[in-house]
């Protein structure tokens, strides 16, 4: 941003007693990376695909590519998304085979449910 003008509007070769200047704004650093969530990054790269599959599979008869490609090119959302399934699929397995357990919140949580029920006798309900 080094090589734009300050906001500052000097009129001074027009008017030597006028000078405007704009107050700056706060300026928030966002990394790119940062202001697009995960979904509209998804959301733009399928956008991106499906537009470049529909410019490849819907051509006019004379731009259109060759037989083999065409064949091929026509179920390729298809195969996308059963690649994807099994991609997902993969991931959840691979991320409960390699769960992690938490003994201590685990008997954290134990100590809780043996003091609610302790209070609850307490109170006259029976469990």
């Amino acid at each position: 941003f080094s090589s734009f003008p300050s906001p500052s509007l000097s009129l001074l070769p027009l008017f030597p007693s006028l000078s405007l200047s704009f107050p700056s704004l706060p300026s928030r650093r966002v990394s790119p990376q940062a202001a697009m969530s995960k979904l509209s990054q998804w959301l733009c790269a399928l956008a991106l695909l499906g537009s470049a599959w529909a410019a490849l599979a819907l051509a006019p008869p004379r731009l259109q590519p060759p037989a083999p490609l065409r064949q091929a090119l026509l179920p390729l959302p298809v195969y996308l998304l059963v690649a994807f399934a099994c991609y997902s699929l993969a991931t959840v397995g691979y991320r409960l085979a390699t769960f992690n357990d938490c003994e201590e919140a685990a008997a954290e949580l134990q100590e809780h449910i043996r003091a609610a029920r302790a209070d609850l006798r307490r109170r006259g309900l029976r469990l």
